[in-house]
């Protein structure tokens, strides 16, 4: 009996301080659009949350088709994030089909957005993340999003936010670094479609493409002809075609300008994990590194 309380007596203060110990907070799941901001709210996130993005690498978000393992995966999540401004045209049929009760987080609220006439119309540039200026606001919107869900973390999120605030610094400021010293009249590039707006407006690039803000627009015969003829009149040397969607288009009219190849971008898509970009700070470089290369080259 005696051994007994002394076992209890010797046991007690250590499960006090157990019980003292807070439970951790359970891993959030949550679901991104697709992979670039996927990729943004793990690094916002960490080891608190548990991410799956809708759209997978190298995947085009204006073309995206959900499967009804998306529907499964967007109905379980706490918190939803989309970048929004028209480029996940699908998500309203897709929480339909879910039946998700939540309302996704619009991550681009509160950027300087761009607008351009496209068919005849008015409209806003979804295109975004490919300023590190702007995913920056993306990295508050996210932190905040993601301490209303999970208050016992908030200070994680804070210090993560943070961290990575500081490495966007770094990128846009190595972007200058890159682009400062080639001569304006040398910062241009042939691309697929109308996807660097806000890069070009952040380091007075000029990008020329065939198609406009979205893949599933299409080019008019004289459209191609007039963009043709701008590139010859402004001696545009280079063109890149995209990860995330098909190239035939500005190959053909890189054929008629006599255009070189530049290699491929990432623009709306991250790699998977053995390509170039599997991440959004690795995306955002590569692209630095390959048009900055391209520009310096035609000087």
């Amino acid at each position: 009996m005696m051994s007994s309380r002394l076992l209890l007596s010797a046991a007690l203060p250590v499960l006090m301080t157990l019980s003292a110990v807070p439970a951790s907070a359970e891993t959030l799941k949550v679901v991104a659009s697709f992979t670039v901001l996927a990729d943004v709210v793990r690094q916002v996130g960490g080891d608190h949350v548990k991410v799956t993005s809708l759209v997978g690498s190298n995947g085009d978000p204006h073309e995206f088709e959900p499967s009804p393992a998306d529907a499964k995966a967007l109905n379980a999540a706490k918190v939803t994030f989309v970048s929004g401004e028209g480029l996940e045209g699908w998500m309203d049929r897709l929480i339909t089909a879910s039946g998700y009760k939540g309302k996704p987080v619009t991550v681009s609220e509160g950027i300087n957005t761009r607008t351009m006439e496209e068919d005849g119309k008015i409209v806003t540039d979804p295109h975004v993340w490919n300023s590190p200026v702007n995913v920056k606001v993306w990295v508050a919107n996210i932190e905040k999003a993601l301490s209303d869900a999970d208050p016992a973390d908030a200070a994680a999120y804070k210090a993560n936010a943070e961290k990575y605030t500081k490495k966007l610094d770094e990128l846009d400021a190595y972007a200058h670094s890159k682009f400062d010293k080639i001569a304006a009249d040398r910062r241009k590039v042939l691309t697929s479609h109308d996807a660097f707006g806000y890069f070009g407006r952040e380091y007075n690039v000029s990008f020329l493409a065939p198609l406009g803000l979205s893949t599933e627009s299409e080019a008019s015969a004289a459209g191609v002809s007039k963009l043709i003829e701008q590139i010859k009149r402004e001696h545009v040397k280079t063109y890149f075609f995209e990860n995330s969607n098909d190239p035939r288009l500005v190959k053909q009219v890189a054929t008629a300008t006599g255009a070189e190849p530049g290699g491929e971008l990432y623009v709306e898509s991250l790699s998977d994990a053995k390509g170039p970009a599997p991440t959004y700070e690795k995306m955002f470089h590569y692209n630095v590194e390959q048009l900055s290369a391209a520009m310096a080259k035609s000087s």
